[in-house]
């Protein structure tokens, strides 16, 4: 297997790091993520009715449209990019796919108030940031969350989308984005999309896969920590894999995550991961701290694979 162009991955990181993805051009024209988005909602708005053999199919059909549909996009974009612009705008379009910055402002945003100890503020910031009901949350509750989320996206909005880039070029990371975008908007197992949805969810599940276990190992290293809790802990989280990350930062962090939480006023039971207490205001900066250390830890392994070529 041929590795795609690692030094055009670490520009990219390093660029979306450094830039994001600017609030006017998103106001004015959206995000691919939006596009992919808009385009799942047409499809389930078509195809989601039924039986359950029918939904099923339809779902299925979803996936492999989303698959093909981002991988001639990519091949386009990267046969048509000929020269130093080209291979400018190819990097360019890579940058979309990374949630670094986003990431870390959005915790940010929770942090800052929660460590200031307006609690209202912060409940209002991790609600942006996750689908459980935030309105009752405590200090604990609150940083919980926002640390849970910290881990697992590090895994689906900068390792993955950075690992099928390595494998597959703009092709690979398109296509990981629109399975990943699939599994967000229609993977649940609702009433609603317990048929239609389940292509997208077992595709996600196999599109972080390795992602997850590398996250899982980056955020034990940057954290000095996690390993043990990590392999001890992964296994016992609903998903085959938002375990791995999120067990290494309990155990980096030396803090239970995971537990009872509820959706939509229904009680859902979790299982806890790692040991000790919830964490508190002080260990969700902490925990930014790891992650920031870890998307280093990124850029620094594709440097190496970038310089043994």
């Amino acid at each position: 297997m041929t590795l795609a162009r690692p030094e055009q991955l670490l520009l990219a990181l390093i660029g979306e790091a450094a830039i994001g993805y600017p609030a006017a051009l998103f106001a004015a024209i959206g995000h691919p993520v939006t596009w992919i988005g808009a385009g799942i909602a047409a499809l389930e708005r078509g195809g989601n009715r039924g039986g359950p053999v029918r939904r099923r199919a339809m779902g299925g059909g979803v996936v492999v449209v989303l698959i093909i549909g981002a991988g001639v996009i990519g091949w386009g974009m990267e046969t048509l990019a000929r020269g130093g612009w080209g291979v400018a705008a190819v990097m360019l379009v890579a940058t979309t796919g990374f949630a670094q910055r986003s990431l870390d402002d959005h915790v940010r945003a929770v942090a800052g108030p929660l460590l200031a100890g307006d609690l209202i503020a912060a409940r209002g910031a991790v609600a942006r940031i996750v689908g459980r009901d935030t309105d009752t949350l405590d200090e604990a509750g609150v940083a919980l969350a926002a640390t849970e989320s910290l881990a697992e996206s590090f895994c689906d909005g900068v390792v993955a989308p950075a690992f099928w880039f390595l494998v597959a070029g703009l092709p690979g990371l398109l296509a990981c984005k629109a399975i990943n975008t699939a599994d967000s908007m229609i993977g649940h197992r609702d009433d609603r999309y317990r048929w239609f949805g389940w292509a997208a969810a077992r595709s996600d599940d196999v599109v972080n896969w390795v992602p997850a276990r590398l996250s899982g190992l980056m955020i034990a290293a940057a954290g000095g920590g996690g390993f043990r809790t990590m392999v001890r802990d992964a296994r016992h989280h609903a998903s085959p894999n938002g375990g791995w990350p999120e067990a290494a930062m309990a155990g980096a962090l030396g803090r239970r995550l995971g537990g009872p939480v509820r959706y939509d006023g229904e009680a859902a039971a979790r299982a806890w991961l790692g040991d000790g207490a919830m964490p508190e205001a002080a260990d969700l900066a902490r925990a930014l701290w790891i992650y920031r250390r870890a998307c280093l830890l990124l850029w620094v392994m594709v440097g190496g694979v970038a310089w043994l070529r």
